[in-house]
């Protein structure tokens, strides 16, 4: 056996702690992970997860703010760090029984907002110094936290061999900033085959949300009003390159397709401020024509995901689809997936909703990854990092 094997085969051996560190743009969040079974696989076992999150910050301003982000996220990391340790350090001589050893310390260097970024760097390298000197910084690429989420235990999860019956698979990562479509042969050989040109699926619904007066984060907040119009809507907006051969994507023209048809109502007030003033049962109230124009627009984002990533599971004969990202958390979005690859017998795969926005959790997975790939990334910030 070559030694290359031999590095291979102890590390599916031993479990590793590893502490992770994510603050990569409005949530501050560290865990502690425990993970094993080396690159053919991988099982993660999640001991502590703490998530400070910043929405109640930013929703004055209607978006993230990256000086006030900033602030918090110092704030935060050592008001979760003393939560996630106890109030002994993990060096006393004293120390939690409960506390393990930690050999990896993984934090997000990229992508995100910069001045966020560096705040849990540096919160790394001090608690390296002062609590855990042994264990090695992994400088960990955000995206690749989204990417390996379907990894983290799930409730009804069933067990999925990572190889020849896994893959290939297709991944759509669709997030606030991002909305990527991947072609996997395995855990860690991957390409891209498209993105968006523009505004991401995530970012489409933060603008559209602004248009209808909702409150920021827009996602839930569609999403929500979606639900309470129950006819089939008869808004028709525009699939943006749903049928174009390539695997990119576009939203900004179907951002602009509903700020046009708002602006065509000229007899209707779409804001949520004045439709809580009106009768709720009322057919031609703002609330209800506000929850058409929702449903509407959420209904042309999934049929553009949908659509383009099946085809693209057809053409390179995928065994699975997974489905990562905050806009990942969206019950619509997942019904959509869950019924498409089931009509098509394909594997559908993708972490549960608590998982899907920002977390340490799936930090500590890419950086497990990262660890054992040899994959190394420099310890600073990088706002444009790619996958």
């Amino acid at each position: 056996m070559s030694e290359a094997s031999n590095i291979r085969e102890r590390s599916e051996q031993i479990s590793m702690n590893i502490l992770s560190i994510e603050t990569s743009c409005d949530e501050t969040s560290l865990a502690i992970i425990e993970a094993n079974g080396g690159l053919s696989s991988p099982k993660f076992k999640i001991k502590k997860l703490l998530t400070a999150s910043q929405i109640e910050t930013h929703r004055p301003f209607g978006g993230v703010v990256p000086n006030l982000a900033k602030r918090e996220h110092q704030k935060n990391l050592p008001l979760l760090f003393k939560k996630l340790v106890g109030k002994r350090s993990p060096t006393s001589k004293t120390r939690m029984s409960d506390f393990p050893d930690i050999d990896l310390l993984a934090v997000t260097t990229g992508p995100g907002l910069e001045p966020c970024l560096w705040q849990g760097i540096e919160f790394a390298k001090k608690i390296q110094k002062e609590h855990f000197p042994k264990a090695k910084i992994i400088p960990t690429n955000h995206l690749h936290g989204h990417m390996y989420s379907f990894l983290l235990p799930q409730k009804n999860s069933r067990f999925y061999f990572l190889d020849s019956r896994f893959f290939p698979t297709i991944q759509l990562l669709v997030s606030g900033g991002h909305t990527i479509l991947l072609l996997m042969e395995s855990l860690t050989k991957y390409k891209k085959l498209g993105e968006t040109r523009d505004d991401a699926a995530g970012e489409a619904f933060d603008k559209v949300a602004r248009m209808l007066g909702l409150p920021y984060p827009g996602g839930p907040e569609i999403e929500g009003l979606a639900k309470k119009y129950r006819s089939p809507t008869s808004i028709e907006f525009p699939r943006p390159m749903i049928h174009d051969k390539n695997y990119d994507f576009s939203f900004s023209g179907l951002k602009t397709a509903v700020l046009y048809y708002l602006q065509s109502q000229t007899n209707a007030d779409y804001t949520q401020k004045n439709a809580d003033k009106l009768p709720r049962k009322s057919a031609s109230s703002p609330r209800k024509s506000a929850a058409a124009v929702a449903a509407a627009f959420q209904e042309a984002v999934i049929d553009v995901l949908t659509a383009k990533t099946l085809r693209a599971a057809k053409e390179y004969n995928a065994k699975s689809v997974i489905l990562s990202g905050g806009v990942a958390a969206n019950q619509a979005l997942r019904k959509s997936f869950q019924l498409s690859t089931k009509n098509l017998q394909l594997n559908f795969l993708s972490a549960d909703k608590k998982f899907q926005g920002d977390n340490a959790a799936m930090i500590a997975v890419a950086g497990y990854i990262a660890y054992l790939k040899k994959r190394k990334y420099p310890l600073k910030a990088v706002g444009t990092l790619d996958v």
